[in-house]
């Protein structure tokens, strides 16, 4: 919602019951918040407020914060589309309030917002296959991606985002305790979303590229690029703005990115030739890593080998070795691949 756009929707704490129904014409958002002079939220008015307000007759000139709810449901500010779309579902609301640290309002989530995505006609496949050794005893009964953040599965979060964004249609690779995840995801129709399953032969895993072979198989008739990523990933990422970014720059794959820093923990010493050039205290190394996101071109499937192990960053380079364009595309937000205990525990919070 622009900055204009949620000014439209909100009212100061001065203001009448006639007042908030304006707002919420003119806004379209069926809300009236209801804030102070530095836009911090002191209570939020539904269309059906206002209903009731004018059915039980004080009239339309009456406070309209007295039929406001003082303590509405919010979310902090960043907080992924997923999980405010979680928070609508659960407790069945259509409007959340995003707020920053000091209750100010930076933000209008609507259902309409957050699901009315157009629909994108890329399908998306989620690599859920692997044994998720790292975990260690947490791993021995569940696959990694149903390891449970904020009260989901990391799967069912990754899910809800593309969601959001609009992909329709989920492939899911799956190979250890394959059976959980189904059963957990099913057909995807809670979510939203036509789930279906890419399954490979519990004894020769295909690693994190080869089961798109299995995708070649079912849907040779892919047109579009196929957005791929891990499932254990907790990040928040735009894929229509990915796709987007891919089709303009013509790449044959586009790889998410993210920035990694390090602090090196001691003086760095440049030499040469035995002779001391620099000194560098603590230095801060920055890389460009990979996110584990991608769209990738359906031709480039075709590049795989058939039946054997290959990895999304072995497809990048045969697609570098053939010539064929690659460009990364930068993701700003957190992101967390939940790979060791200390990750899932980052994840939830907790560290």
């Amino acid at each position: 919602m622009t900055a204009r756009d949620l000014r439209a929707a909100c009212a100061p704490t001065t203001a009448s019951v006639r007042d908030a129904l304006e707002v919420v014409d003119r806004s379209a958002t069926l809300v009236c918040l209801l804030v102070d002079d530095e836009m911090r939220l002191a209570g939020l008015l539904t269309d059906g407020d206002l209903r009731r307000a004018v059915l039980k007759g004080d009239g339309l000139d009456a406070p309209a914060l007295d039929y406001a709810t003082r303590s509405p449901h919010v979310v902090a500010a960043g907080s992924p589309r997923a999980l405010v779309l979680d928070l609508m579902q659960a407790l069945r609301i259509s409007a959340v309030p995003e707020l920053d640290d000091d209750g100010t309002v930076v933000n209008l989530h609507t259902l309409s917002d957050v699901v009315g995505s157009a629909p994108l006609p890329n399908v998306a496949v989620v690599m859920a296959g692997g044994r998720g050794t790292r975990l260690g005893e947490l791993t021995r009964d569940t696959p990694k991606p149903l390891m449970t953040v904020a009260g989901r599965s990391i799967l069912e979060w990754i899910v809800l985002g593309l969601v959001g964004d609009g992909i329709r249609e989920v492939y899911v690779s799956v190979n250890y305790l394959a059976e959980q995840i189904e059963e957990h995801l099913g057909d995807g129709s809670r979510l939203g979303v036509a789930v279906r399953y890419l399954r490979e032969d519990p004894d020769r895993p295909l690693g994190t590229a080869g089961s798109l072979t299995l995708l070649r198989e079912q849907r040779p008739d892919l047109e579009h690029p196929v957005l791929v990523m891990n499932g254990d990933l907790m990040v928040e990422f735009d894929a229509a703005a990915l796709l987007d970014a891919h089709r303009r720059t013509g790449a044959t794959v586009t790889m998410a990115t993210r920035t990694y820093q390090h602090e090196v923990p001691f003086g760095v010493v440049e030499s040469s030739g035995g002779r001391v050039t620099g000194v560098s205290e603590k230095p801060t190394l920055s890389f460009d890593i990979n996110a584990a996101v991608y769209a990738v071109e359906p031709r480039a499937l075709a590049w795989l080998p058939e039946g054997r192990p290959s990895t999304m960053p072995g497809l990048v380079e045969t697609c570098l070795e053939r010539d064929e364009r690659v460009t990364a595309w930068p993701i700003q937000s957190e992101w967390i691949d939940v790979g060791t205990p200390k990750d899932l525990a980052r994840a939830k919070g907790e560290a």
